[in-house]
């Protein structure tokens, strides 16, 4: 999956979460928690593989579910030790549906189950040739992925993955607007209530 599949996935999966265990729907700030978690593991990786050479794939330790689940855990910890126990929830599903997404396209491609990007060290595949680069690799593999997916869409034959992609997209947006547009609507209201007070305070001078 592209970052911004991660974010629309991790933010579809943890508004049901959010629903179905809180009884509410994300605030903003598990919102920015959830989206910020759910590309975390490539933040980390891919710029340590592309760009520096450290690991020889984009699936490192970020990507292991040997790191991923203790930090999940202590995210959470962390969180309700703070008072803020959805923002570690938040966290948590972000950084784990990060590994399922990562896995679902292999499937789809390969038709097999292959658990290589998430049980670093134990599977590392290497994919990276270290001369090329962090803007190279990301164009090397984006203009295919485009080219396909125009194709895919002008000849109104979508594969069934792709379909799958549009779905998430389509019910992550329809969510996010059910649930009050987090981050949005908080930066707006915070605007007005600046606005608000300024002009209180222009009315009182």
């Amino acid at each position: 999956m592209w970052p911004w599949e991660h974010a629309l996935f991790a933010y579809l999966l943890y508004s049901i979460v959010s629903r179905l265990l809180l009884r509410e729907p994300p605030d903003g700030a598990a919102a920015l928690a959830v989206v910020f978690a759910s590309v975390a593991p490539d933040l980390i990786d891919k710029p340590l593989a592309w760009q520096f050479g450290i690991f020889s794939s984009g699936y490192a330790i970020a990507h292991s579910i040997f790191f991923a689940v203790p930090l999940s855990i202590l995210a959470i910890a962390l969180a309700r030790r703070a008072g803020r126990a959805p923002v570690g929830y938040a966290f948590a599903v972000g950084y784990l549906s990060h590994l399922v997404g990562d896995i679902i396209p292999i499937y789809a491609e390969e038709g097999e189950l292959s658990l290589h990007p998430i049980i670093w060290p134990l599977g590392e595949r290497s994919t990276t040739d270290h001369s090329q680069g962090f803007l190279d690799r990301f164009f090397e593999l984006f203009v295919p992925y485009i080219t396909n997916l125009q194709g895919e869409l002008l000849a109104s034959e979508p594969s069934f993955y792709t379909l799958f992609q549009i779905g998430i997209v389509v019910f992550a947006v329809l969510l996010w607007i059910a649930d009050g547009m987090p981050v949005l609507s908080d930066g707006y209201a915070t605007i007005k209530a600046r606005l608000s007070g300024r002009s209180s305070d222009n009315t009182a001078d």
